[in-house]
C-alpha cells in the first residue's frame, strides 16, 4: 500500500520545533528544500559557463558567489513560497494537499505570513548587496516575475512557463557575477533551456492536483496537456538540451556540450518513468530534478578544472 498522507500534510522535523515558530518553517517549505535546490542550479550553471567564456576564474570567488547564492536561494524561495501562500489561501483550502498549509488552516495570519516574506526579503537583499553592480541590477529585474507568478494560474493555462522564467533568472544573475558579457547569446540560451527544463518539471509537479486543480478552476500546463502531459514533458525537456547544448557551443565549445549528456540522460529517464496518473511517482520525479541539475553543475566544474 503506498503512503496515503499528503506532502503537505507530512510530519518532519519541523513537528519537534517550538509550536510558536512552526507555521513561519512551513510557510517557507525548510522542511521541503528542494525549490531553493532547483533556483540554485541556474545560478551555479551561470557561474560555471561564465568561467568557462573566459570569466573570472578565481576558485576564491567562485565558492564566495556560491555560498551567497544557496543562502540567497533559501531566503527568497521562502518568501516566494509564503507570499504564494497569502495570495492562493482561498485556492489552497479547497485542494486536498494543500489545505494543510499554514494559511488555509489558521495556523498564521495573513500579516503575520506578510511580515514574514519582509523579513526573507531582507535576507535577499543583503545577498544582492554582495554582488556586482550589473549582477545586482539583474537579479532586481526578476522582481515582477516572482511577484505576478501566483496569479499567473488565474490568468493562463502555462503558469509553468512563468515560474519557468522566474526560476531560471539565477543563470543570468551568476553569470553577470563572473564578468560574463550577457550581450553575448550564450547566457540566455542558457536561461532558455532552464525555462524548459521548468516547464518540465513544474507539469510533472502539476499533475499530483489536476483534478482539484479542475474543480477550483486553476490553470496548469497539465491540464493543458491532458492526456499529452508525458509526450509533452518529453518535449520540453528535448528543448531544454537543444537549448543548453547551443548555450554551451557558442560560449566555450563542444567539450562544454558534451557535459550534457549526464544532464539529459537523467530527463529522458524522468519522462520514460512518467506515470500522469500516479500522484507519488510525479513527486518522485519533480524532486529527483535537484540530481539533474546537479549532474549539469558537477560535469561543468569538472571541466573547469582540468581545462
Amino acid at each position: 500500500m503506498p503512503n496515503l498522507v499528503t506532502p503537505d500534510a507530512e510530519t518532519s522535523w519541523i513537528d519537534r520545533m517550538p509550536a510558536a515558530v512552526r507555521p513561519y518553517l512551513r510557510l517557507s517549505r525548510l522542511d521541503r528544500p528542494i525549490g531553493a535546490w532547483l533556483l540554485f542550479w541556474p545560478c551555479i550553471w551561470g557561474l560555471l559557463l561564465a568561467a568557462l567564456s573566459g570569466g573570472s576564474t578565481s576558485l576564491g570567488e567562485g565558492i564566495r558567489l556560491a555560498c551567497w547564492f544557496a543562502l540567497g536561494s533559501v531566503a527568497m524561495r521562502g518568501a516566494g513560497c509564503t507570499w504564494n501562500d497569502i495570495l492562493d489561501r482561498d485556492l489552497d483550502a479547497q485542494v486536498a494537499r494543500t489545505r494543510s498549509r499554514p494559511l488555509p488552516s489558521g495556523q498564521a495570519t495573513p500579516k503575520q505570513a506578510l511580515a514574514w516574506t519582509l523579513a526573507q526579503c531582507l535576507v535577499g537583499l543583503i545577498v544582492l548587496l554582495q554582488l556586482s553592480r550589473l549582477a545586482a541590477l539583474v537579479a532586481l529585474g526578476s522582481i515582477l516575475l516572482v511577484a505576478a507568478y501566483p496569479l499567473m494560474k488565474r490568468i493562463t493555462w502555462w503558469p509553468q512557463a512563468w515560474l519557468g522564467l522566474t526560476f531560471n533568472w539565477g543563470a543570468l544573475v551568476g553569470y553577470a557575477a563572473l564578468g560574463g558579457d550577457l550581450a553575448t547569446p550564450a547566457p540566455w540560451l542558457l536561461y532558455l533551456g532552464g525555462v524548459f527544463w521548468t516547464l518540465g518539471y513544474d507539469t510533472i509537479y502539476a499533475l499530483q492536483d489536476k483534478e482539484d486543480d479542475a474543480l477550483a478552476g486553476v490553470k496548469s500546463s497539465a491540464r493543458a496537456l491532458g492526456p499529452h502531459a508525458r509526450r509533452g514533458v518529453a518535449l520540453f525537456y528535448v528543448a531544454s538540451v537543444l537549448c543548453m547544448a547551443a548555450a554551451f557551443e557558442s560560449g566555450v565549445g563542444w567539450a562544454a556540450t558534451a557535459c550534457l549528456l549526464p544532464f539529459a540522460a537523467h530527463l529522458f529517464w524522468q519522462a520514460i518513468r512518467l506515470s500522469v496518473d500516479d500522484a507519488f511517482v510525479c513527486l518522485r520525479l519533480f524532486r529527483a530534478n535537484r540530481i539533474a541539475g546537479a549532474l549539469l553543475a558537477l560535469t561543468l566544474g569538472l571541466l573547469l578544472t582540468f581545462t
